[in-house]
């Protein structure tokens, strides 16, 4: 698909885009690159290999500025990223994608933006803030699932793990991709081969600022995700400690109840308690005496 860079983006054919009116954007599969890489006279040899796509960033050539993307899918973290390719130079930029995303996110932009001042600047801005518009209900409801797991083990209850450490590498994938998009968009900005009008870098450096809040609200919250576990993990040697302190009361409470089985246990022929009326009485006696004592002694002590 290609399109024209007016007050709106215009669709148009591939004789239009290259007739120099206008900057343009053009969207192509792999194979119609590799078909009509030469008419984008931009001198370079780009094999858009979506396998091979594992970062975003930025290159300058000669003439041109190539580079790929690697996006964290935001309705499934969890999933693969989108990878896509792209090559610009002073006249447009072209994207070279086998999965139709590039083409969703230009009819998003067809569908809300007009432009009093079109440039190539301001639709790559607008390009890049559809990858982060919905970035900030996301981190927010992250958020909301952090104080409830947060909320649960205050409670004493176990919390959701799962989803905690599923939280934590999801908020590390995008702390990662914020970290590239501001290379990228830093890369941009130094505008090298003079490809961007000056007084439009700006649009650079506002898509880079507002990468940057994300990225502090990111780290914010892996910070907070480490506060719970830490939390959590006291909780549960404070649980830990308190087992073992039972399980120690209670062994020094039969010890001396052992003690007294071992003791008359060894059935010696003169044992005088042997032959007494009132011995079996008695031991139990001493025993309850013990238990009770023992009990009484660590309560105060606050052990139990």
């Amino acid at each position: 698909m290609y399109y024209l860079i007016d007050t709106i983006l215009k669709e148009c054919s591939a004789e239009e885009c290259h007739s120099g009116t206008n900057q343009y954007v053009a969207v192509l599969t792999p194979e119609e690159w590799n078909t009509e890489s030469d008419s984008y006279d931009m001198g370079i040899d780009m094999e858009p290999d979506t396998p091979e796509i594992y970062t975003t960033k930025a290159e300058v050539n000669y003439d041109s500025v190539t580079g790929t993307f690697a996006i964290p899918d935001r309705n499934d973290m969890s999933g693969e990223y989108i990878k896509f390719s792209f090559a610009l130079d002073e006249k447009g930029v072209v994207f070279i994608d086998a999965n139709g995303t590039v083409s969703r996110k230009i009819n998003k932009i067809l569908n809300t933006k007009k432009w009093r001042f079109p440039s190539l600047e301001r639709f790559i801005y607008d390009f890049l803030e559809q990858m982060i518009h919905e970035d900030p209900r996301i981190l927010e409801n992250y958020e909301r699932k952090l104080d409830i797991i947060d909320n649960d083990i205050d409670c004493g209850k176990e919390g959701d793990l799962d989803t905690l450490n599923d939280i934590r590498g999801y908020l590390r994938d995008l702390r990662t991709h914020y970290n590239q998009l501001m290379d990228l968009a830093q890369e941009f900005e130094e505008n090298e081969n003079s490809f961007f009008q000056p007084d439009h870098l700006r649009f650079f450096r506002l898509f880079s600022s507002r990468v940057s809040r994300l990225h502090e609200m990111v780290n914010s919250l892996l910070d907070y995700t480490n506060q719970i576990r830490d939390t959590y993990q006291s909780r549960l040697d404070v649980k830990q400690n308190r087992i073992m302190t039972v399980l120690t009361v209670v062994t020094t409470i039969f010890m001396p109840l052992t003690l007294i089985v071992g003791w008359y246990g060894m059935n010696f022929k003169y044992m005088p308690e042997l032959d007494s009326v009132w011995g079996y009485p008695v031991v139990i006696i001493v025993s309850l005496l013990i238990v009770i004592s023992s009990l009484l002694f660590f309560k105060r002590k606050k052990w139990l």
